[in-house]
């Protein structure tokens, strides 16, 4: 037997080329969309541009609407301050004023009393020493020793009076100046105080002034 023929070769003919991609051709509708759609964008570049600008000349304006405000407010404030302060210092002088006049007063009136009583006493012992002008010389002697001990006992009595009331009223001066003077302090406390808060309120509304500038 013998061996069998080779199977036959197949030949296949190539496939077709692809068709060619169209060619786009301009038309005058699709130049007209161009064109209106960089015109719309143009439009809207410079709206966005006006707004921009219209929000920054509004920012500004109303800052420095709120910066004047506050600067009345503060101005308004300081003027009060002052105001009181002055009413106070004028109060503390009127008392002490009128303090002083009235310590002035009651010595007068203690002199007057001193000198009423002094002239009382002194009537009441030249009556008595003219009534008793008819009796014995010795009597009358003893008796004009015994006046003259006791007008000395008087105004030595009368002396450590007057010297009582006089350092009393002393010390009622002394007192009433150490009042004034712990009153003048607590009204410079006070005044110090609503100087220190004026300071802080204006320094607090200016950064919040600040703030809202920056903002």
């Amino acid at each position: 037997m013998g061996g069998s023929p080779p199977p036959p070769t197949i030949v296949y003919s190539p496939p077709p080329p692809p068709p060619a991609p169209p060619t786009p051709v301009p038309t005058q509708s699709l130049q007209s969309q161009v064109a209106l759609n960089e015109t719309s964008a143009a439009q809207q570049r410079l709206n966005m541009e006006l707004g921009a600008q219209l929000d920054r000349t509004n920012s500004e304006f109303f800052a420095g609407q709120d910066v004047r405000r506050y600067q009345a407010q503060g101005s308004e404030q300081r003027l009060t301050y002052a105001t009181m302060g002055e009413q106070e210092r004028a109060t503390v002088a009127s008392r002490g004023e009128q303090e002083r006049k009235t310590v002035a007063a009651t010595g007068y009136e203690q002199r007057l009393g001193i000198a009423a009583t002094g002239e009382q006493e002194r009537q009441t012992q030249a009556q008595r020493f003219a009534g008793e002008t008819g009796l014995i010389q010795t009597k009358g002697t003893e008796e004009r020793l015994g006046i003259a001990a006791t007008g000395e006992q008087q105004r030595q009595t009368q002396a450590q009076l007057l010297a009582g009331q006089e350092r009393q009223i002393g010390l009622t001066g002394q007192e009433q100046r150490a009042t004034l003077g712990k009153s003048g302090e607590e009204t410079r406390l006070t005044d110090l105080q609503q100087e220190m808060f004026r300071r802080y309120k204006e320094n607090r509304d200016y950064e919040q002034a600040q703030q809202q500038y920056r903002t």
